[in-house]
């Protein structure tokens, strides 16, 4: 501070150093900025006397952040102020303009920023001026100034007040709400501008430096040394918004497409919130609701009089021939103002494709005409020139002609003598060789003669002597074989009566005998069955034993790969202290030299300690060195561990297979036991009743044969019932019976009866027989997709509750898995057998009731005759389900064939002009109607399975094999086929793709599930041939992104194949075709790798266990059986029970 007396130089403290500092870096930034607009404003020759200026005014948009300071303030500040001068040019001066020509229109609406801008700027309650108020005082802090304003605007709709801060507030912008914190409001308002700083840098020595800080005028030194940011900023503001009112400004709206700064990026929700911001669209709706276009009178009598010459010949004014000519072109809507036409949107293009038109229709009449002048001037010198030319040639013809037939007429008679001598001498030669070989001819024919019938005299003496020798054998056998069996037939005479009065003897014996016989064998299949449990059980400890050492050989691989880390980690931090314990590289210090000795022995010193910084380090190598084969070592042992771990796996498949095998083995001896079973009864009983007939011999045998028969009437009779019943059963499932709220009647009441009656736990029973017959014979017509859906429905929904009843007998819980061949083991020779051979009519069950009801169903030990059931159901349920699959294949193939083709035809018609556009047209709807063919059977296959209640499940399985044949087929012959790997190909194979989408979509995933997904092969192929730019594409690419799962044989024939007939492009680069070549001849010695073509699966994609998990519980305790057994008081178990 200077005084009169003395300076005081007084220190500043850190902050106010800062201060001065920051104060100082913006002063030299604002007089740089200042130099370089003068600067260039002189070099582009600005004329300063010039009235007439072009300006460019280039700023920000309205900005938001997470945190808004001081200069967000002044930017959206100088944006309210130009989207204020925006509405103004924009929306006062078209409605000024409306007015001026006094045309009938409303008042548009826009909306005004006026009260934001009074909110900033008014004086004296403005921000700004309540924020240079603040800063003209010492003590006003940020707290204070924002207490300020919520004092002052509390009750200001464009003002808010944050709820959780005490510094921020909110300004309504004419963009939207803004946060501002006013942290730093007042030390960014405020111009530090220290007055020894100025003095400094206008004394310094480069002309430069002194040039931008000139001395201050001697009124301002004096002045006051604040100075408002805010002010000046608004000054400043005020002065560019004269200057833009005194121009006649255009806008231009610069739209940011994306936030991330990326292209090819379109943000909808961003960019309209720009133009919103902008107020673009509220220009657009001004712009749109009044008169987007204008013309003069003149202006528009000059362009579009030409529409109406009348008008233009008449006596009218302006005003009126516009109005006329808008009149009689049908135009409504358009003003005609004082000076101008004012049109509506889209008016302006009308009138001028009319004019178009119209130019367009003279210059083809001028054409016309000089195109037939000129034709006629051409064609008039053309026939003269040819009919010179024709003279010409004429004559030249005439006189070749002549010479030709001159040389013909020599040539000719040359030819005669010379083909008169070759044909005598030739005729001459072939008489003589004729003549020779007839004698030879003749003389040969006589010896064959001679010779054929010296041997048929020979033959005909040696038939007479074999035929009589053959004939006297013959008699002389017949004569021995009659002896023969006569003695025979005598022989079993006698040993007939022979065995007739020993068979009272034997009859004992011979029943004893084949009692043991069956003894032994039941023995030896029990022995079997207890050998094959123990084998399971020694399989099962060895497994378990297998295990436990795999586990623990596991443990210690795990605690040594411990150990090994702990010794690693303890090796570390040896080597990391011995390394830390090393003294530190010695540091030169200059010493005075006093003798000799003393150097000698520092030397040595720095010797020893260099040597013993060497062996640390080669310490620390050899550490190094033990902890990277420890690191190994563990890796091997990791690797052992996996290997270790794969072997269990392994052993834990072969334990499964294992389970299979014993469970096939187990269902094997279940079937043999059964067959035992059923045969030892009725041997037992005859022998039994033999036995009693030679106890009981002096009986009287009338006594014993009404016993028999008193015994067997009521069997007889419940035998006769049970038959009648199932008769009944039989008639009436032979019908269609239809559904019960989506169950199907013929498989409830098929499986109540069979519960009911106790058929499952029968030994014997043909009633399972007598229902398969009834299935075969209904599906016999493989045609009829509606009788075929109908039996899918019901044995599917049947072997669904057999699934969840049935169990086998002597193997509970055991569930073995189905097998495609059942011929090959001896369970399925033992049920082919069954299939062929009767069944026994006796059924023997009692006559209660069903224990439980339907209600929960309970699991039954099945016999034999009803697994085979089931296994029969099975069968037919997966031969179903294969001929509705192939019934729909057969529909399809030749659709799919038709749209592989139809390209050719189409692509032959569009390249034909313009002028056979509804041919075009007709060729593109008979290509999609092959699709949409395919679409409808499927959609109509659909309609068929759902009516007739098919489990969804199956319907899934139905349409995932169709779309893989569908992928097969249309795959295949794309690579087959060169004309069909093209690029129009591929688009209309595309489009046929996405009809199978959308019906894939329309069909719902319940019913189709994943099938879309099995077409990934043509997809992924038709998506490659309609890419653009396959040139620039890498084998990677492609590879990985294009076509992740075609192999490289499938794509080095696609891109060898394909070719471009719409647009005449190549394929892929040559470099990617080699390296296609390459990978296929690395592969080349794999089988599968060779073969590029697609095979179509056709086995059955599910089994039992699959449609038990996929169909919901059944509840059968509601559907009404049909009228035919209602009446039958048999059938009373399947009304519905009373509550």
């Amino acid at each position: 501070m200077v005084t009169r007396e003395e300076t005081i130089i007084k220190s500043l403290d850190p902050d106010a150093a800062t201060t001065n500092r920051d104060a100082l870096a913006k002063t030299i930034y604002s007089r740089m900025f200042d130099w370089i607009v003068e600067k260039i404003n002189n070099s582009i020759g600005q004329d300063p006397d010039s009235k007439n200026l072009i300006g460019v005014l280039d700023i920000y948009g309205f900005e938001s952040f997470k945190a808004n300071s001081f200069e967000q303030f002044c930017i959206n500040f100088t944006n309210e102020k130009l989207q204020q001068h925006f509405n103004q040019h924009v929306f006062k001066m078209e409605q000024e303009e409306y007015t001026k020509e006094e045309i009938n229109w409303s008042y548009i609406e826009f909306v005004d920023n006026q009260d934001v801008l009074d909110l900033i700027e008014k004086k004296p309650g403005g921000i700004i001026a309540l924020l240079d108020e603040a800063c003209m005082f010492p003590k006003s802090t940020h707290e204070t100034f924002t207490q300020k304003l919520y004092q002052t605007f509390n009750n200001h709709k464009r003002f808010s007040k944050p709820k959780l801060s005490r510094t921020d507030f909110t300004i309504v912008h004419y963009a939207g709400d803004v946060t501002y914190q006013a942290d730093l409001f007042l030390d960014k308002n405020k111009d530090y501008v220290v007055a020894e700083h100025q003095d400094l840098l206008n004394a310094s020595k480069c002309p430069f430096v002194a040039g931008l800080f000139p001395p201050l005028p001697e009124e301002s030194s004096k002045s006051s040394k604040f100075s408002s940011i805010g002010t000046r900023f608004k000054q400043q503001l005020q002065s560019l918004m004269e200057t833009l009112s005194s121009t006649e400004p255009h806008y231009i709206r610069c739209v940011k497409p994306n936030n991330i700064l990326k292209p090819a990026i379109f943000e909808n929700q961003n960019v309209i919130q720009q133009l919103r911001c902008g107020g673009v669209l509220e220009a657009i709706r001004i712009s749109c609701a009044g008169y987007p276009t204008r013309r003069t009178f003149d202006e528009f009598l000059d362009r579009f009089g030409l529409l109406a010459p009348e008008v233009l010949e008449g006596n009218y004014d302006e005003m009126t021939a516009c109005e006329k000519l808008l009149e009689k072109k049908g135009l409504k809507g358009f003003q005609i103002g004082k000076t101008k036409v004012f049109l509506r949107a889209g008016q302006m293009a009308e009138l001028d494709a009319r004019r178009a038109e119209v130019i367009s229709n003279a210059a083809k009449v001028i054409q016309r005409q000089i195109r037939t002048y000129i034709a006629r001037k051409e064609f008039v010198a053309l026939r003269k020139a040819a009919t010179h030319l024709q003279t010409l040639w004429r004559g030249k013809l005439a006189r070749k002609l002549y010479e030709e037939i001159k040389r013909e007429a020599a040539a000719i008679k040359i030819q005669k003598n010379v083909r008169g001598y070759h044909a005598r001498k030739t005729y001459t030669k072939l008489r003589l060789s004729a003549i020779v070989v007839q004698a030879a001819l003749r003389a040969m024919a006589a010896r064959n003669e001679f010779r054929f019938r010296k041997q048929t005299k020979a033959a005909i003496i040696i038939q007479a002597q074999w035929r009589g020798h053959r004939s006297y054998s013959y008699y002389k056998s017949m004569k021995r074989a009659g002896l023969s069996v006569q003695c025979a037939w005598r022989s079993k005479v006698a040993r007939k009566e022979l065995r007739k009065l020993k068979m009272a003897a034997r009859e004992t014996g011979a029943l004893k005998e084949a009692k043991d016989k069956l003894e032994k064998k039941v023995e030896e299949l029990t022995w079997r069955l207890q050998l094959e449990k123990r084998l399971r059980t020694d399989l099962e400890e060895a497994k378990a034993q297998d295990i436990a050492k795999l586990q623990l050989s596991l443990q210690a691989m795990q605690v040594q790969l411990d150990e090994a880390n702990a010794t690693l980690v303890k090796e570390r931090e040896a080597a990391r202290k011995a390394i830390e314990d090393a003294p530190p590289v010695i540091k030169e210090m200059p010493v005075v030299v006093v003798d000799t000795e003393k150097v000698d022995l520092l030397t040595n010193e720095n010797e020893e300690l260099k040597t013993l910084l060497k062996s640390q380090e080669k310490r620390a190598d050899e550490a190094e060195r033990k902890c990277a084969e420890v690191q190994e070592l563990s890796e091997e042992r990791l690797k052992k561990m996996e290997e270790a771990e794969s072997k269990i796996d392994q052993l834990q498949e072969s334990f499964q297979r294992l389970e299979e095998k014993l469970s096939n083995l187990e269902s094997e001896n279940q079937v043999l036991r059964q067959q035992a079973l059923v045969m030892s009864p009725t041997k037992g009983l005859s022998g039994r009743s033999k036995t009693a007939v030679i106890q009981d011999l002096q009986s009287p045998v009338p006594a014993l044969k009404d016993a028999a028969e008193a015994e067997q009437r009521p069997q007889k009779a419940l035998n006769d019932r049970q038959q009648e019943n199932q008769d009944a059963l039989i008639k009436c499932i032979m019908q269609d019976i239809g559904f019960s709220g989506g169950r199907p009647v013929a498989a409830s009441i098929i499986y109540k009866s069979l519960f009911h009656w106790r058929s499952f736990e029968a030994e014997r029973t043909n009633v399972f027989d007598r229902i398969i017959q009834i299935i075969g014979s209904a599906i016999e017509t493989q045609e009829n997709n509606d009788v075929l859906a109908y039996w899918l429905s019901n044995t599917s929904t049947l072997l669904l509750l057999l699934q969840r009843t049935l169990k086998a007998s002597g193997a509970a819980g055991m569930t073995p898995q189905r097998r495609r061949s059942s011929s090959a083991t001896l369970f399925g020779r033992m049920a082919q057998g069954f299939r062929t051979s009767p069944s026994g009519t006796g059924l023997s069950f009692s006559n209660g009731g069903m224990i439980g009801g339907l209600d929960a169903l309970r699991q039954i030990e099945a016999k034999y005759p009803a697994l085979l059931f089931k296994q029969q159901l099975t069968a037919y349920v997966e031969k179903i389900y294969g001929m509705i699959r192939d019934n729909l294949k057969k529909e399809i193939s030749p659709l799919l064939g038709l749209c592989i083709q139809a390209p050719r035809t189409s692509r032959a018609s569009l390249v034909r002009g313009s002028a056979r556009s509804h041919a075009n047209a007709a060729a593109q709807q008979a290509l999609i109607g092959h699709w949409q063919s395919i679409v409808k059977s499927l959609s109509n296959f659909l309609k068929t399975l759902r009516a007739n209640y098919v489990p969804p499940f199956l319907v899934r399985k139905v349409y995932t094999q169709i779309f893989s044949f569908i992928n097969v087929q249309l795959f295949n012959s794309l690579l087959l086929r060169r004309e069909c790997c093209s690029f129009s190909n591929g688009e209309y194979v595309k489009a046929g793709l996405a009809e199978l989408e959308h019906w894939c979509y329309e069909a719902t995933e319940e019913y189709v599930g994943t099938a879309w997904d099995e077409l990934k092969h043509i997809r992924q192929a038709v998506g490659f041939l309609v890419i653009h730019q396959k040139p620039k594409k890498s084998l990677d690419e492609i590879t990985h992104d294009l076509c992740p799962v075609l192999s490289i044989q499938q794509l080095y024939r696609i891109s060898t194949m394909y070719w471009d007939d719409k647009y005449g492009t190549h394929s892929v680069a040559p470099d990617v075709i080699a390296s296609m070549r390459v990978l296929m001849t690395e592969d080349s010695n794999n089988a599968l790798s060779n073969s590029f073509l697609l095979d179509d699966d056709s086995s059955i994609p599910f089994s039992v266990d699959d449609i038990s998990k996929s169909m919901n519980q059944i509840d059968l305790s509601e559907i009404e059986p049909p009228p035919l057994i209602r009446q039958n008081s048999a059938f009373n178990f399947l009304l519905p029970r009373a509550e």
